[in-house]
């Protein structure tokens, strides 16, 4: 009965085609002459049909050598590929990394993770996405991001969250505005201010409102922006003030504007969205682990800030 021949069998048939002899092949292969001998013979009853035929002292490839030597040359090449392949991503080498991330956590939380990540894996490539929490979530879900960071908590039971910290809510003033005079600041002191806001569908946009109605006193929400950095150039541009998470605060005095936190404090969870019921790949999990120690200090540095 004819069957596939092995991938030794197949190695001693290549040896003897490059040797021209089945002693030198045993040699190349470090293995006995009547072992390789034997292969070989496996080989070709497995095949169906001869490799080679004697003239003399000399192994003669046939024909069917000939057209079987390409082919095997070129799945040994595959084979060799796969085997490289599985060893880099054994050792974090090759591989791809995709994430998403609101957009203020992208430019704020992600940059250090990412420089420390590629120190110690320089041959993955990474995909950020920036995008709104729902999306990041879904994203998650359908497997097409290996994980995300969000601010607040998803609600989509087809992903785990993980609690990061926290990042208090405060107010963006421009350098010269009265209440840059103030430590702290409280919703009424907001009173009779113009205030930019994140959209009630962000988290920071949604306890505003929240907080808002608990106090009439409060200023007027006169824009509502999608990304703490509009609100920044907004407040630049003195259309008003903005309230914003630790990270736009952090965004703000990056570009010279004054940031004061709000009293009673306000702290909104920073969170890590990973697939459930799915076991994290290597370099998701590598960069997890960098990711945790990343929010701590960044975290910590935001609220000795305050």
């Amino acid at each position: 009965m004819v069957m596939d021949p092995t991938l030794r069998d197949l190695e001693v048939f290549r040896a003897v085609m490059a040797c021209g002899s089945v002693t030198r092949a045993a040699q190349e292969l470090r293995i006995s002459q009547p072992a390789a001998s034997k292969m070989l013979r496996q080989a070709e009853d497995r095949l169906g049909f001869q490799l080679f035929v004697r003239e003399g002292k000399r192994l003669v490839p046939t024909a069917e050598a000939h057209a079987l030597l390409p082919e095997w040359l070129g799945a040994v090449a595959a084979l060799d590929g796969v085997s490289r392949l599985a060893d880099a991503l054994r050792k974090g080498r090759s591989g791809r990394l995709a994430i998403a991330a609101v957009p203020v956590l992208a430019t704020a939380l992600l940059p250090e993770a990412v420089q420390a990540f590629r120190a110690r894996h320089p041959g993955i490539l990474i995909s950020i996405r920036a995008c709104t929490a729902l999306e990041a979530a879904n994203l998650v879900a359908d497997h097409r991001a290996d994980l995300a960071v969000i601010l607040g908590h998803s609600a989509d039971l087809r992903v785990e969250t993980e609690r990061l910290g926290a990042s208090p809510i405060g107010c963006v003033l421009p350098p010269r505005h009265p209440l840059a005079r103030q430590r702290r600041l409280s919703l009424v002191d907001l009173a009779d201010q113009p205030v930019i806001s994140l959209s009630p569908q962000q988290p920071v946009g949604a306890m505003l409102r929240q907080a808002m109605a608990q106090e009439p006193r409060m200023g007027q929400v006169v824009v509502e922006v999608s990304q703490s950095s509009i609100a920044c150039a907004l407040v630049r541009a003195g259309a008003g003030v903005a309230v914003l998470d630790g990270f736009g605060l952090h965004e703000a005095r990056a570009q010279g504007l004054v940031a004061r936190p709000l009293r009673p404090a306000l702290p909104l969870e920073v969170c890590l969205l990973r697939p459930r019921h799915h076991a994290q790949s290597g370099p998701a999990a590598n960069f997890t682990a960098l990711l945790r120690e990343t929010s701590r200090q960044v975290l910590a540095e935001g609220h000795e800030q305050r």
